[in-house]
């Protein structure tokens, strides 16, 4: 699973954009417009991202794509406004509170397909702090990225949380539930 490489500069001028793409959104209800041939190679490169906002070290909202459909740039700034304030599962984020916001961006490599006999075998498949996971089973989908690991570090429960955001019971097992494994890389403010 090959990596984008993004030098100190890059990863930098993307969380500055991060916060300026909140930062727009916020004070002027309208996203921010960047054009994505002046930024190097490596941010013109198509790639998928998510962007975690935390405040006071709590997850204030969380949002990015799984598939790589266009430039890492446009990705991350897109996704940095909506992690602000279209995550279902936080109200929009304040005027106030986007100077307490600490930016976290994740890019991904693609997802590749698991292949697994049982509960354990997918478990036993898991490399924690490495691997993110998603699974799926019809309409259930969700996806814990690597630093989730962090907060979850044991196999089996991070599989159930999984399950669980999914919309599935954390006991649930099929032969019909799908899997993929990605890795990232991750930077913040």
């Amino acid at each position: 699973m090959p990596f984008i490489e993004l030098s100190d500069e890059d990863q930098q001028k993307l969380l500055s954009l991060a916060r300026e793409s909140i930062q727009v959104r916020c004070l002027f209800e309208r996203d921010l417009q960047i054009d994505e041939t002046i930024f190097s190679p490596a941010l013109k490169q198509q790639a998928a991202s998510f962007v975690t906002l935390r405040k006071k070290g709590k997850l204030r909202g969380c949002i990015g794509a799984l598939e790589a459909t266009q430039p890492l740039v446009v990705d991350t700034v897109q996704h940095a406004a909506a992690s602000a304030f279209e995550d279902p599962r936080f109200p929009a984020v304040s005027r106030e509170e986007v100077a307490e916001l600490h930016i976290e961006i994740s890019v991904l490599t693609e997802p590749m397909p698991l292949s697994f006999s049982s509960e354990a075998d997918l478990l036993a498949q898991l490399v924690p702090g490495k691997d993110g996971l998603v699974i799926e089973k019809g309409s259930h989908r969700a996806t814990f990225l690597p630093a989730v690991w962090e907060s979850i570090p044991d196999k089996p429960q991070f599989l159930e949380q999984l399950k669980l955001k999914a919309g599935l019971p954390i006991d649930f097992w099929s032969d019909k539930l799908k899997a993929w494994r990605y890795h990232s890389v991750c930077f913040q403010e």
